[in-house]
């Protein structure tokens, strides 16, 4: 795929029911899954595509306030949710409607079968978002439950020397995240935060060091010079280990290896709750590849702070 090109936003795990990013938008669907929760049914229409920041307030006061997007006009729900009504109009397009109108048609089906249980319906707008982290971590805890693909994956990364590990604009977090703690137990972790020509310096000076793997973390909006990265990275002849939300067709094109990890949208910036999770896991199976290695560096390193005195005392532990 050339970097250009353009990225389906369909999510992998945690857009319920898996939708059809190409499918025709009507309302029969949900006429037919009478049975189905409105709480449910909005979560299919807004997590299957990635919502800018300045529209997640408008699709936040529709989850709360189902009904109102029936009868309000765009100018009505933009007054209700404090945006502008351009921005009901694009979230409409950005979640695959023609406009407000063909949108306001699925409201009005959706609050049709309103069968969701006053535990639901009780929830406020923060417990709902955890409670979608803690669908996300149900359905990576079904992932990593194949511990031979974990333990081989843990092996690759161990037996690369330097270990790349990428992640670029937002996802820069998880990439210093998890080359911080295995910097403890490997001897030589690289951590490519930026994109553009340093960052493919960065890549072919690891590649010319001995790197054979390169863990990757790519996450909405999916910057194109993230993929640049990794379209680099397996050109120069690396593999590539990816944690992503979204896997169809970027596991052919980028990854050798795509590990689906789903990311909370019901705020107005998403959360990565399963992201810091699976990393740990991934930093768990690097340590268990090499335990030998792992132990010897670890306890060099509590030898080194505690000689620096890099640590205030835990007074609890102490007689």
């Amino acid at each position: 795929m050339r970097p250009d090109a353009s990225v389906h936003e369909d999510g992998l795990v945690g857009s319920a029911g898996g939708f059809d990013s190409d499918a025709t938008i009507d309302g029969s669907e949900l006429v037919a899954g009478q049975a189905a929760h409105l709480e449910a049914q909005m979560a299919m229409l807004f997590t299957r595509r990635w919502i800018p920041p300045t529209q997640r307030r408008v699709a936040r006061y529709l989850m709360d306030n189902p009904t109102d997007g029936v009868f309000l006009s765009s100018v009505e729900l933009a007054s209700r949710a404090g945006v502008s009504q351009a921005t009901v109009t694009r979230l409409a397009t950005s979640v695959g409607f023609k406009g407000y109108t063909d949108f306001q048609r699925r409201l009005r089906v959706m609050a049709m079968n309103r069968h969701a249980p006053a535990t639901a319906r009780s929830r406020n707008k923060l417990q709902a978002a955890v409670r979608a982290e803690i669908h996300n971590l149900s359905a990576l805890e079904a992932i990593v439950a194949d511990t031979r693909l974990i333990g081989k994956i843990g092996q690759n990364l161990a037996a690369s020397q330097p270990l790349v590990v990428m992640g670029v604009r937002m996802a820069s977090y998880a990439a210093s995240y998890f080359a911080y703690f295995s910097a403890k137990v490997h001897p030589d972790v690289r951590v490519v935060t930026f994109g553009g020509s340093s960052g493919l310096d960065q890549l072919s000076q690891a590649r010319q060091a001995g790197a054979t793997w390169l863990l990757g973390f790519l996450f909405p909006r999916y910057p194109r010079e993230a993929l640049l990265l990794l379209e680099h990275a397996r050109s120069s002849g690396m593999k590539t280990v990816v944690c992503t939300d979204r896997v169809p067709g970027l596991a052919a094109d980028y990854a050798d290896i795509a590990l689906p990890v789903a990311v909370g949208r019901r705020l107005v910036f998403d959360s990565h709750a399963g992201v810091v999770v699976l990393a740990n896991v991934l930093l768990e199976a690097l340590s268990d590849a090499n335990p030998v290695r792992t132990q010897q560096r670890l306890e060099e390193y509590e030898r080194m702070v505690t000689d620096r005195d890099v640590f205030v005392p835990n007074r609890d532990s102490q007689p």
